[in-house]
């Protein structure tokens, strides 16, 4: 047994790398994009509340204490993601279901790549660190420093705009959302 709970971080980081959603400028949620009803296991296909098995192409909805479950789902919308609402800040990722829609996952087991300085998720938020990639352009990375970059600046506050960002602000990051602006001192 021990062998096989050693492997399911390592299942669900492949699942993540796999399976999550498209990063960054995702902006204010548009069109009439609306969360499906909850309904936990078996009624619609991973609604709110539903769990997932570990997997990267055949993902399937299965009872959230059994030993296949891997992730919960803590919202769900119809349609792209693209454009689409945000999931909820510390999801640690997104499943697409087709035509269909998309799933905003937490996994049932640590880590949380989507929690604050977690390294990952689809989302940037308050707590994470970033590093620059290229001129312009930052990436999220742990802030442990676990990651395969260091981190180079923590982001502490989403503000509406750069007026209200502390004074020691030396990095805007674009978060999306109603506070779309990200302000990050350097470490």
């Amino acid at each position: 047994m021990r062998g096989r709970g050693a492997s399911k971080p390592a299942c669900l980081l492949l699942a993540c790398l796999l399976l999550t959603g498209c990063r960054g400028g995702a902006g204010a949620p548009v069109g009439d994009a609306r969360p499906t009803a909850s309904g936990g296991y078996g009624t619609g296909f991973l609604a709110v509340g539903a769990c997932s098995s570990f997997g990267t192409t055949d993902v399937t909805e299965v009872p959230c204490t059994g030993e296949r479950a891997a992730a919960r789902v803590v919202a769900r919308y119809e349609g792209a993601a693209a454009g689409g609402p945000l999931c909820p800040p510390t999801t640690d990722f997104v499943l697409h279901i087709g035509t269909e829609g998309y799933a905003c996952m937490r996994a049932l087991e640590p880590p949380h790549p989507g929690d604050p300085g977690g390294g990952g998720g689809p989302r940037t938020i308050p707590g994470d660190c970033v590093y620059t990639s290229g001129t312009g352009q930052v990436r999220e990375t742990r802030c442990d420093g676990g990651g395969a970059h260091p981190p180079q600046y923590r982001i502490t506050v989403a503000a509406r705009t750069r007026a209200g960002c502390p004074p020691s602000t030396v990095l805007y990051v674009q978060l999306g959302g109603d506070r779309p602006v990200g302000c990050a001192r350097r470490l």
